[in-house]
């Protein structure tokens, strides 16, 4: 990937629509683009300026209809500023559509580089076009997500602000949406910097140690080395545990809702999604097969899945189904078990409970406009929740409880920078055991020529995270999951 080619895509989604906007980045993005353009007044950094897409460079008969603009002749400063003056349309110059221009001036620009962005109406075929005509007057097409890597390459961004460009475009709810922007302001940069410094200063201590020695440069003692150790490793441990909640914003949460049939499960799951959205009659076990939905609680993305209902099956059909419902069971993240109100506790919910053994759990008890008394039920450790699929009664409720689940540790969830990605998780936990096998060796009394090995182990991960030392591969890798135009 070349730094110094120019680059064209198209950077809204495809289809038609009522805009379009194309990008074009690089040294040569004023000359590419200025041809194509009748504008109404010169360009300047960070202004938007009206003006027509034209035919560039076409005569009646084919003759070019200015001299000197292709990108890297001698007369390109001229012939640019010939074209961005406002000028009166010349008969040659067909215009294919109004168009609103925006010229970002390197070094501020998205990718530090020159950029042309041009929003046109959005029809594809005026789009490609437009790409079309840049690629044939010496742009190339951009790959994907190559904007975003040119600016974490240029400095712009490191490299987890660029993942949480991506993060931010797939937003599914607003809390997500604002999750991300909070990353791309650097919050998972703030949060590892000072622990960075604190491990960088203490291998220069020990280096220092070591390399002047004969100089009478003291060396830390161990207990001092421990704590120095230890206000690394405690802010790192704080950051791992942020994890938990961390993949469940970025990922969303899987809930299963199980239970014996006719308990109300599929009533449950259509108020949950407030759609009518799966089969609901009076006749036991008409969910025969996995019925699933997306819905946001608590800006969360909650993956709800309504499962057959669990008892000995009658036929072929009915038992496939009640297969599927245990390994929804198995795979949830949070699971629903409803109990009827109005029935007495069969062995089939028992069973059920006791699938739910050390996992994260709540106990539903719906009927709750038809029940006259309550059953009995010896699950005490699960929550219990009691709902009226029918009227609504306690769907509240039960909204609240599973967003407590979602959130799990309250501090946790009021903190900025924590962590989204199973990237980051895997080389913070490599920093972590690092720093555990540097504290071993502190006091096994080992040389510190081999304490700054470890040391190093711990920091090298840190660097990766924010992109100081990631290889191309890794970083191919990240990249080619962005869209071309970003």
């Amino acid at each position: 990937m070349n730094l110094d080619d120019t680059i064209v895509a198209i950077a809204t989604p495809p289809g038609r629509g009522g805009i379009g906007v194309i990008r074009i980045a690089g040294p040569e993005a004023r000359a590419i683009a200025l041809p194509m353009l009748r504008l109404k007044r010169e360009l300047q950094p960070g202004q938007a300026v009206l003006g027509e897409l034209i035919e560039p460079g076409m005569c009646g008969a084919g003759a070019p209809a200015r001299e000197g603009i292709l990108p890297g002749s001698g007369a390109d400063h001229q012939s640019i500023a010939e074209v961005t003056r406002p000028r009166a349309a010349a008969p040659h110059e067909q215009r294919i559509d109004e168009v609103v221009v925006t010229y970002f001036a390197k070094p501020h620009s998205y990718t530090t580089d020159d950029i042309i962005e041009i929003s046109a109406h959005g029809s594809p075929v005026v789009l490609r076009h437009v790409v079309d005509l840049a690629l044939a007057a010496g742009a190339r097409l951009a790959e994907p997500g190559e904007f975003t890597m040119r600016a974490f390459l240029n400095g712009r961004l490191d490299l987890t602000q660029a993942e949480a460009v991506r993060d931010l475009i797939e937003s599914q709810t607003l809390y997500q949406a604002k999750v991300a922007a909070q990353q791309l302001d650097g919050a998972l940069s703030h949060r590892l910097q000072p622990i960075k410094k604190n491990l960088v200063e203490l291998i220069a201590t020990l280096e220092a140690g070591i390399d002047f020695a004969e100089d009478d440069i003291s060396i830390l003692p161990a207990p001092a080395i421990m704590d120095r150790i230890a206000a690394v490793h405690a802010p790192l441990e704080e950051l791992a545990k942020s994890f938990d909640y961390g993949k469940i914003v970025h990922e969303g949460l899987t809930l299963a809702i199980v239970g014996r049939p006719n308990v109300g499960k599929s009533s449950l799951f259509n108020r949950l999604v407030e759609n009518e959205r799966a089969i609901v009659t009076a006749t036991p076990g008409t969910t025969r097969d996995l019925v699933t939905e997306t819905v946001a609680i608590g800006g969360i993305p909650v993956h709800l899945v309504d499962t057959a209902g669990i008892r000995k099956a009658l036929d072929e059909a009915e038992s496939i189904g009640i297969r599927k419902s245990m390994e929804a069971l198995a795979d949830a993240d949070l699971i629903l078990v409803v109990l009827d109100l109005t029935q007495n506790i069969a062995e089939e919910d028992h069973e059920l409970l006791s699938q739910t053994k050390g996992r994260r759990a709540i106990i539903v008890e719906n009927k709750s406009d038809l029940a006259v008394s309550k059953p009995s039920i010896d699950e005490d450790e699960l929550p219990r929740i009691r709902t009226s699929a029918t009227t609504g009664d306690g769907i509240v409720d039960l909204r609240a409880e599973i967003l407590r689940h979602i959130r799990g540790n309250a501090a946790t969830q009021n903190e900025t920078g924590f962590l989204t990605s199973t990237r980051h998780q895997n080389y913070v936990n490599d920093s972590l055991t690092a720093l555990q096998a540097a504290n071993i060796a502190v006091q096994n009394s080992i040389p510190h020529e081999m304490l700054l090995l470890d040391l190093y182990s711990a920091l090298s991960p840190l660097d990766e995270i924010t992109g100081a030392t990631t290889t191309d591969d890794i970083l191919n890798l990240i990249f080619s999951t962005f869209c071309i135009g970003k």
